[in-house]
């Protein structure tokens, strides 16, 4: 048996990496200090994937792009050499990250939707969803999510500062969303999911629109869902809330009931409120049959300080996976050299960054955290029970589908970390440098 890990830090201004082999050994010290344990006889639930957004912002800087930087891109997330991408984020209508503000039709009389246009998705979006799919050379899953109804469906009659959804409007917006995907379907996308709203709880300087629990709750089954049925769309998954963490339980707890729970399949989330992994304890626990998924992170538009933000990330995927969560979407793929294009100016971080003038593709430090957990970690692994020695030692194995199990470490602390992973008697010896992330693929043959 042995463990072959892969780990990288930051070395002052740069991310080190390497790899290296290490050989198991009979536990015959009863080694009890600095110990990570692992029981893979005992599993939890499946994970599905990871993946980022592919906004018409990240798709207008990627139309930009020559065939080469385009092909290096591609590759880096949905090759197989790459981070292997499998899921997608997409945005329905604008987004703050849009190149403008826009929606599929406006006309209030259009019942119908006879003047649904799918143009804007059309024009940039697709093309590079293809290019995706083609690198993967398998479908790659869609969860797509709204901002905002058309302003004329809204109580403040503009798709920003939020508002609301006029009950009169509450059919005809339900089929403006099953259009979106029939839509999707036709060019041959699988969409796997949507979110009803997204930010159901803010009222942004861009496109955004509030929902209470009842509101969401009450749109779903009395509009929303019998929508998807009329449609032929009852098995694409429902997902409420897609906020952040600190509210995700009560939104679970107040939008379920007899009538709504066959309804939805689970809670999105966001992490703009800080950890609150308890919550996702909470929903697991109380909704075993509910998913749960990461649907947006990213950094502000401060390119400084890189590698604690990577750092930052990975703690998050961790505490995320370890409570639960069955997929993870990173937010764009893709931005310019001043963290956009965006049409209010809310400028991000993305883990590849592309300088328009320069014609120059950058890769940032939360890139290579990202890769270890999304290269090695593939769809259909099972989560198996671990124990760590310390809190500044952040850890999550699972059961790969081909047998052998994937170890992450994340060291937060500022020394060099000396690790014992024990498994069936055996154990392996690692040394972890500060501030560095690991994945340990382990084969039991």
């Amino acid at each position: 048996m042995n463990l072959t890990i892969s780990e990288s830090f930051p070395d002052g201004k740069h991310m080190t990496s390497f790899s290296q082999l290490i050989c198991f050994h009979p536990d015959s010290a009863h080694v009890e200090n600095h110990v990570v344990n692992l029981y893979p006889e005992i599993t939890y639930e499946t994970f599905e994937g990871f993946g980022g957004a592919i906004t018409d912002g990240a798709a207008s800087v990627y139309s930009q792009m020559d065939e080469e930087n385009k092909n290096k891109l591609i590759q880096s997330y949905f090759g197989p050499d790459g981070l292997r991408y499998s899921l997608a984020r997409i945005n329905l209508d604008s987004c703050d990250f849009s190149t403008e503000m826009y929606e599929a039709m406006n006309d209030p009389t259009d019942i119908a939707l006879h003047s649904f246009s799918f143009s804007k998705t059309e024009r940039d979006i697709i093309p590079m969803l293809k290019d995706a799919q083609d690198a993967a050379g398998r479908p790659i899953r869609l969860l797509l999510s709204p901002w905002s109804p058309p302003a004329f469906m809204k109580t403040n009659g503009q798709r920003k500062f939020g508002g609301r959804l006029k009950p009169e409007y509450r059919s005809m917006w339900a089929e403006y969303l099953c259009r979106y995907i029939l839509e999707f379907q036709n060019r041959g996308f699988m969409v796997q999911r949507f979110t009803i709203q997204n930010e159901a709880n803010a009222t942004q300087t861009w496109d955004s629109c509030l929902y209470t629990a009842q509101e969401e709750k009450e749109f779903l089954r009395d509009y929303l869902y019998p929508a998807l049925v009329r449609n032929g769309l009852e098995n694409v998954e429902v997902f409420i809330w897609d906020h952040n963490k600190e509210r995700v339980y009560e939104r679970m707890r107040d939008t379920l009931d007899p009538d709504t729970d066959s309804m939805v399949t689970g809670a999105a989330f966001h992490w703009y409120s800080g950890d609150h992994f308890d919550a996702l304890k909470l929903i697991r626990s109380e909704y075993p049959d509910k998913k749960l998924i990461m649907s947006e992170c990213c950094f502000e538009a401060n390119f400084s300080g890189l590698g604690r933000k990577a750092e930052n990330l990975a703690h998050e995927i961790i505490g995320d996976l370890s409570h639960g969560t069955q997929a993870f979407y990173d937010w764009n793929v893709l931005l310019d050299e001043r963290g956009g294009p965006n049409h209010v100016g809310n400028f991000c971080l993305a883990p590849y960054i592309y300088d328009r003038q320069a014609k120059c593709l950058m890769e940032k430090d939360p890139l290579p955290f990202l890769y270890h957990f999304s290269h090695y970690l593939t769809p259909g692994s099972r989560r198996i029970a671990s124990t760590s020695w310390f809190w500044k030692l952040e850890q999550v194995a699972y059961e790969l589908p081909d047998g052998r199990l994937a170890l992450f470490l994340l060291n937060r602390s500022d020394n060099v970390l000396p690790v014992s992973v024990r498994l069936q008697e055996m154990a392996a010896e690692l040394m972890l440098m500060p501030g560095s992330i690991s994945s340990c693929i382990i084969d039991r043959g």
